[in-house]
């Protein structure tokens, strides 16, 4: 069970809750105490809806087509729902799971041990009660029930708790995991993500509120600042007419503003200069940064961008092209000599860069976590990748990873793995202003997760920057917990 250091049964949301027991064994009592009651779908009361009263049993098929129906709607939308019936008969259970796990959404079973006595006790108290020779049967149902929901595939089978938290999934195990960092400490990098420059001074502070920043990340204990590589806002982030700076010239900016942080894209899209050119900024950015630079890489995927700016926007397949010849000519642009490079899509005549970095070699990431092509480039020429998605995502691709080291001879130790995500800690309010949002304990399990599943640096994106003073004191408590 998912339970916290204060005894609390933690389920995500969304999930499907179905809660298995005999008629009087308490179900509908702690639903109603636990849970929003517009989440809560029982089949007594739907056979009100659809027949003459609650005990009208000649309306159940009817009720719980009903309930179906409310459930398929509700999961369709990623809403918590509730089932509370007696959840006994094992092929509707199969059709709840199913129907969660077809949109997307967790499924856990609470199941109610309750004396048969105290059942039947109950049961005598209604004002319609159920036929006992009905009763019976579920009581021996229940029990056959409780043995058989351990085997169906439920993402969790728990006893009724007497308080529910429901949490975004990935701050379900938190607990747990947060405990496992505080007993057996595990070290974790954390670099900041800066994605949005439409702060609430005018365009003419935006160095002094960007450097304030800056200063405030290496206080907090990040390692490196990111930028992304976007001339338009991306859809995801904001919208097309906010500001944005770009990439590499704000990372300029930023070296002479900052002193032990490192800085890079992330990630720097292949299609959007000339990669000579690359190499010589890149190199520029090392050498004025005092050998801090990294060269984040990806394959570029924002066609509006292009088109906007008058910039071929080649298909996949180029662009992966273009993305191999970079990760083999930029190296040749830092090391010694000038050796001529001849791509599949660039030629150079002399791989001339001078000054070199001061690196002897600058990392280079690759951004994405295409299992075919992505990953196995990063096994062939890169210092480290770029993953997203849960702990469970990122273990797969990590092993992944490996086998594509594996083929190549490569020691995949020799491969940072980094991870980009949205997060920050709540303010004392207690409130999560967006699902990301979690205490310090949280957040602390949820990158302890992370952390076992591969990744060394946990890039943070934290929507609040810029805008609450607090936001990044805040997760200083976090990468405390990593230190």
């Amino acid at each position: 069970m998912a339970i916290d250091d204060h005894g609390a049964l933690r389920l995500p949301d969304p999930s499907v809750v179905v809660l298995v027991g005999a008629s009087g064994a308490g179900k509908t009592w702690w639903a109603r105490e636990r849970f929003p009651a517009g989440s809560i779908v029982s089949s007594d009361e739907l056979r009100a809806v659809v027949g003459r009263d609650e005990a009208d049993l000649r309306a159940s098929k009817d009720a719980f087509d009903v309930l179906d129906l409310i459930l398929e709607r509700r999961t369709r939308r990623g809403l918590t729902t509730v089932i509370d019936s007696t959840g006994l008969d094992p092929k509707a259970r199969a059709g709840w799971l199913d129907r969660a796990r077809r949109n997307g959404v967790a499924a856990h079973v609470v199941v109610f041990a309750t004396a048969d006595a105290v059942c039947r006790s109950r049961n005598r108290e209604r004002a319609t009660p159920v036929p006992s020779k009905i009763l019976t049967g579920q009581l021996r149902a229940a029990d056959e029930a409780r043995r058989a929901v351990l085997d169906e595939g439920w993402d969790g089978v728990h006893e009724p708790a007497e308080v529910v938290r429901l949490v975004p999934p990935q701050f379900v195990a938190a607990p747990v995991a947060a405990r496992r960092q505080k007993d057996d400490p595990m070290p974790l990098d954390f670099g900041l993500q800066i994605s949005r420059f439409s702060w609430p001074d005018s365009p003419a502070a935006t160095g002094e509120r960007l450097a304030a920043l800056a200063a405030e990340a290496e206080d907090a204990g990040f390692s490196s600042i990111w930028v992304m590589d976007h001339f338009l806002q991306i859809p995801p982030v904001g919208r097309e007419w906010e500001d944005m700076l770009d990439s590499y010239t704000t990372l300029g900016f930023l070296a002479g503003r900052t002193h032990t942080v490192r800085l890079g894209v992330l990630v720097t899209g292949i299609t959007y200069r000339n990669l000579a050119h690359l190499a010589k900024i890149v190199a520029t950015l090392d050498v004025l940064s005092g050998g801090r630079a990294q060269c984040g890489l990806g394959a570029a995927w924002f066609k509006r961008e292009h088109d906007v700016y008058g910039w071929e926007f080649p298909p996949i397949a180029q662009r992966y092209a273009l993305l191999e010849d970079a990760l083999e000519l930029l190296p040749l642009m830092w090391g010694p000599g000038s050796p001529p490079f001849t791509g599949r899509t660039t030629s150079v005549p002399a791989a001339i860069c001078y000054p070199r970095p001061l690196q002897e070699r600058v990392p280079i990431w690759v951004g994405g976590s295409g299992e075919k092509r992505t990953l196995r480039l990063v096994a062939r020429h890169a210092d480290g990748c770029n993953l997203f998605g849960d702990a469970a995502t990122v273990r797969h691709k990590v092993e992944i990873l490996r086998g594509h080291c594996a083929d190549v001879g490569r020691d995949p130790a020799d491969v940072r793995v980094t991870h980009l995500s949205t997060a920050s800690v709540v303010a004392p309010t207690g409130d999560r202003p967006h699902a990301d949002a979690g205490s310090v304990d949280e957040q602390i399990g949820r990158y302890r997760e992370l952390g076992e599943s591969g990744v060394q640096t946990a890039i943070v994106s934290i929507p609040e920057l810029g805008h609450d003073p607090g936001a990044l004191s805040r997760f200083a408590d976090v990468i405390a917990g990593f230190r």
